[in-house]
């Protein structure tokens, strides 16, 4: 009877645990902002982007008012924000090395 207990209690803690990935998963993409009506389609940023210089994107998302992207720059993946009407880099940041 005490093994049938320890199973069901495991299982609820699994059940529980799965349940609360789904919800974080499903609420992560909810972070991130819509694009604005006026601004620069995502494929033209990505344009900009290896325009100047930056490549390959690792990731691009619209957020707090801009395009926020990770790309790579002199073998260093750096954190970019770009705005979102002419496409310019406006802030950067140095994130990692890949030596």
């Amino acid at each position: 009877m005490n093994a049938r207990k320890t199973v069901n209690a495991h299982k609820t803690v699994v059940a529980r645990l799965a349940a609360a990935t789904l919800i974080a998963g499903l609420a992560a993409p909810a972070l991130a902002d819509a694009p604005g009506k006026d601004w620069m389609p995502i494929d033209q940023v990505l344009t900009k982007l290896s325009e100047a210089g930056y490549g390959p994107v690792r990731s691009i998302e619209a957020d707090d008012g801009v395009w926020k992207a990770k790309a790579e720059r002199d073998g260093r993946t750096i954190k970019v924000q770009v705005d979102p009407r002419t496409g310019a880099v406006v802030e950067k940041a140095k994130r990692q090395s890949d030596d």
